[in-house]
C-alpha cells in the first residue's frame, strides 16, 4: 500500500512525463543539436559535417555587410515599438474608462492581431502599391503628390513602411494586455486617490503604472523576441529588398540556409540571434529594476 506522500509523488510524475519529454524532444535536444552544427560547415545535403570550432561565429561578426544590416533593420522594428508602447498604455486608458461604445472599439483595436499575418501583408502591399494603391491615391486626394513614392522599392522608407503594419498588427494585442493590467488595479485605491485630491497626472504615475508594471515587462520581452524574429511581413511583402534593404536577421538567417546550403552557417546564426534576446532581455529587467519597476 503506497502512502499518501509516494502517492502525490506518483501523481506528480505522472502528470509531468509528457510536457517533459516534449521538451526535450523540442526544445533542449534541438538547441543542442542547433549549437553542434553552428561549429561544422554542414551544406544540409552531405552525409558529412566537418568541424570548424568557432570560425562560423568570427564569420557572423566580421565577414557579412548583410548581417548587420539585417540587425540594423531588426533594430527599427525595435525601436518604434519601443516608442509605441507609451501610446498603447494611454489608449488601453481611455478605452478602460467608461466611454460609449468602448467595448465596440476594444473589439476592433483586438481584430487585426487575430487576423493571418500572410493576409495583412498581402493587404497591405496592395496599399502601397504604386499603380493602384490606396495610399498613394490618398495622397492625391489630398493635394500631397510630393509625398507619393515606392514605398516598397524607396530603400529610405521601405523599412518604416513595413514597421506601418507590424505596429498596425500588434498594437491592439498590447493595448488588450495593458487592458488586463489595468482592470487588475482595484477601484477602491483609485477611487481614494481621486478623493483626495489626485490629479489626473498623478493617478497615472502612482497607480496605473506601477499597477501594469509587470505587463510592461511582458511587453518589453516580446518586443525585443518579436523585433529580432520579425519575418512574415517582409518576406512576402519585399522578399527583403530592395536588394537587402529591408531584410532581417531571420529572413537572411533562412536565406543562408536555403539559398546558400550554409546550414553551418545559418545554425551559427541561429545561437546568435538567441544570445542576443537573452542579453537584451537581461538588460531590460537590470534597467527596470534600478528603477524601481517590478519590485513588490
Amino acid at each position: 500500500m503506497l502512502t499518501l506522500a509516494r502517492q502525490k509523488t506518483l501523481l506528480l510524475i505522472t502528470f509531468l512525463f509528457i510536457p517533459v519529454v516534449l521538451l526535450i524532444l523540442f526544445v533542449i535536444y534541438p538547441t543542442f543539436e542547433l549549437l553542434r552544427i553552428s561549429l561544422t560547415d554542414w551544406d544540409g545535403l552531405s552525409k558529412t559535417q566537418t568541424y570548424v570550432g568557432l570560425s562560423n561565429f568570427v564569420k557572423v561578426f566580421t565577414d557579412s555587410a548583410d548581417i548587420w544590416l539585417s540587425l540594423k533593420n531588426n533594430l527599427i522594428y525595435f525601436v518604434v515599438h519601443l516608442i509605441f508602447i507609451p501610446i498603447e498604455l494611454i489608449i488601453a486608458i481611455v478605452l478602460d474608462s467608461k466611454i460609449r461604445g468602448s467595448k465596440f472599439f476594444k473589439t476592433m483595436v483586438f481584430m487585426p492581431y487575430i487576423i493571418n499575418g500572410v493576409a495583412i501583408s498581402y493587404i497591405f502591399a496592395f496599399f502601397y502599391s504604386p499603380m493602384n494603391g490606396g495610399l498613394n491615391g490618398i495622397l492625391e486626394l489630398l493635394g500631397l503628390e510630393s509625398w507619393i513614392t515606392g514605398w516598397l522599392t524607396n530603400e529610405h522608407v521601405v523599412n518604416y513602411s513595413l514597421v506601418v503594419v507590424s505596429l498596425w498588427r500588434f498594437s491592439g494585442f498590447h493595448i488588450i494586455l495593458f487592458l488586463a493590467g489595468l482592470q487588475s488595479i482595484p477601484r477602491d485605491q483609485i477611487e481614494a486617490a481621486m478623493i483626495d485630491g489626485a490629479s489626473v497626472t498623478q493617478r497615472f504615475r502612482y497607480i496605473m503604472i506601477p499597477g501594469v508594471q509587470r505587463v510592461l515587462q511582458i511587453l518589453l520581452f516580446l518586443n525585443v523576441n518579436g523585433a529580432l524574429q520579425v519575418f512574415d511581413i517582409p518576406y512576402i511583402m519585399t522578399q527583403g529588398g530592395p536588394g537587402h534593404d529591408s531584410s532581417t536577421f531571420t529572413l537572411y538567417t533562412l536565406e543562408t540556409a536555403f539559398k546558400f546550403n550554409s546550414f553551418g552557417m545559418a545554425s551559427t546564426m541561429g545561437i546568435t540571434m538567441l544570445f542576443f534576446i537573452i542579453i537584451l532581455n537581461w538588460i531590460q529587467n537590470r534597467a527596470l529594476r534600478t528603477k524601481g519597476v517590478g519590485e513588490e
